[in-house]
């Protein structure tokens, strides 16, 4: 837990914790998903929906909270990515939102730091997708450069509207990989990146 002076001179508890999916209470989970719909109320192409919140459940969340309140969250799941066809165990990072009102102030930035730590410690690559580029390059994430898929029943199918939104993050069990080849992943309803 660290303290900071808040602007009328109290100073705000502010924690950090990680959570397993089967850890939150209802309680919390409403509070994340009012933050998240708040989040994404105002992006017409992006709004968060129940498949959504299906896509960033079963895994680890990351709570920053201010004085007892939730105000950013960030989830990581497992999944299997292949590159070039070489399938790697991946921390999948979903849901993160900062609420409006605190966004600015370096919130989503400390918990995708707990999140890069976790992929770090856990996982073979770490991936997300995103229209942020920046935000993340800047936490150690890298844009995939090569063409993306999606691995179905019938075969892969390319996914062009995703090519250049894809993001990886190398952590230390990362094989020797190349940011040109081809990325799938796996089939799932909704947003399947």
């Amino acid at each position: 837990m660290t303290r900071a002076a808040g602007p009328d001179g109290d100073a705000p508890s502010v924690s950090i914790r990680s959570v397993p999916t089967d850890a939150l209470s209802p309680g919390e989970i409403d509070v994340i998903r009012a933050l998240l719909d708040a989040a994404f109320w105002d992006d017409e192409d992006e709004r968060f929906i129940e498949e959504d919140w299906k896509h960033s459940i079963g895994g680890l969340h990351v709570v920053l909270e201010i004085d007892g309140r939730i105000v950013s969250h960030a989830s990581v799941v497992e999944r299997e990515l292949q590159v070039a066809g070489n399938p790697l165990r991946t921390g999948y990072v979903e849901a993160v939102a900062t609420a409006p009102g605190f966004q600015g102030r370096g919130h989503g930035t400390r918990v995708m730091q707990v999140i890069g730590r976790a992929i770090d410690a856990g996982y073979e690559l770490g991936a997300l997708g995103t229209g942020e580029i920046g935000f993340y390059e800047r936490l150690g994430w890298r844009v995939w450069q090569g063409p993306t898929s999606v691995r179905t029943a019938v075969g892969e199918r390319r996914t062009p509207d995703e090519d250049g939104g894809i993001m990886v993050l190398i952590t230390r069990a990362t094989p020797p990989i190349d940011l040109d080849a081809p990325i799938s992943c796996e089939w799932r309803s909704g947003d399947v990146w």
